[in-house]
């Protein structure tokens, strides 16, 4: 009598097991927070690493970064690139704080930042969209434009916001024990990451940046897709320009300066494709999360400038390289 020789292994399972399956580059970003957390709280412990108060600094000074990083996430998986986000930042600040300087009204002020974010997102977008121009040469203009502009029209010294609620609202305040910034850092993680992962525009942006071509042939209108992911990434610039001012209660030409390296790195290092076609905004959140904790701990470890720079880059540059795709 013969014996079977059918294979008893359920259909679509591989050989080893459901885990062999798994690409764990797709959870780099994650595994790499964790390890170095981890390295930072056996070496670091008895330094205050791991006090609330230290921790909590963290979420605080990446948080700007954070928000940030959600839109920029939308324009790099769309297959664009956005340089003039720090510096629209620090423009908005100071527009924002020179209409509550001037009026008293801080509603004013924040239409003011608004505008700043509305009116550089539409020639950024514009010029990418209709004229076809690429995106890193436009916003790189942009990059020098606004950072000149603020510094212009400020004569190169801060405006001082006295206006407790812009203060309050922007940064300053808490609710409860919870730092108002971390608040902000929440509501935007949790709509971006709804809105591409769950939503007919997300998966268009994504389809935009992974094949534009056959986007457009499947009824995508990536013009459009492409003009309004640079449109809100100022718009978020123009509001985290505003948390610097509410919080640190000045707007200044250098708030948000050198900002779009660290946004991008955040995004990339993520898990988004820097030619497009993918993204994830919790990646993103936990690479800007990762920069401030590597930037905390070399801090606290007593190193100077020069060798935070060149550990942090070197941390960086290996991150990327493990959690690249084949």
């Amino acid at each position: 009598m013969s014996t079977s020789t059918l294979d008893p292994t359920p259909v679509g399972t591989k050989p080893g097991g459901p885990l062999r399956g798994l690409d764990w580059r797709n959870y780099a970003i994650y595994i790499g927070f964790v390890v170095v957390f981890a390295l930072f709280a056996i070496l670091l412990g008895a330094d205050g690493f791991l006090t609330g108060t230290n921790l909590l600094n963290i979420f605080r000074q990446t948080a700007i970064i954070s928000i940030m990083a959600v839109a920029m996430t939308f324009v790099i998986a769309s297959a664009q690139i956005d340089l003039s986000v720090g510096s629209t930042a620090g423009l908005s600040s100071v527009v924002a704080a020179l209409a509550i300087g001037s009026t008293g009204n801080a509603l004013f002020g924040v239409l003011a930042g608004l505008g700043v974010g509305l009116g550089i997102g539409i020639i950024n977008g514009g010029l990418v969209t209709f004229l076809g121009m690429p995106s890193f040469l436009v916003t790189l203009a942009m990059l020098g434009i606004a950072f000149g502009l603020a510094q212009f029209i400020t004569t190169s010294a801060p405006v001082p916001i006295l206006n407790d609620t812009f203060n309050a609202i922007f940064g300053g305040g808490n609710i409860g024990p919870i730092p108002g910034l971390l608040v902000w850092t929440v509501i935007a993680v949790a709509v971006g990451a709804v809105v591409l992962a769950k939503t007919r525009y997300g998966r268009q942006v994504l389809a935009t940046g992974g094949n534009r071509v056959a986007a457009e042939y499947s009824g995508v209108n990536t013009k459009r897709i492409t003009f309004t992911v640079m449109l809100v990434s100022s718009l978020v610039a123009s509001i985290a320009g505003m948390l610097y001012a509410g919080r640190l209660e000045s707007g200044r030409y250098q708030w948000g300066t050198g900002d779009e390296l660290s946004v991008i790195a955040a995004v990339i290092l993520g898990g988004t494709s820097l030619f497009g076609g993918a993204g994830s905004v919790i990646g993103a959140l936990f690479g800007s999360l990762l920069i401030g904790l590597i930037n905390n701990g070399l801090i606290l470890a007593g190193l100077d400038n020069s060798q935070q720079q060149i550990i942090r880059g070197l941390i960086i540059i290996v991150a990327v390289a493990l959690a690249r795709k084949k």
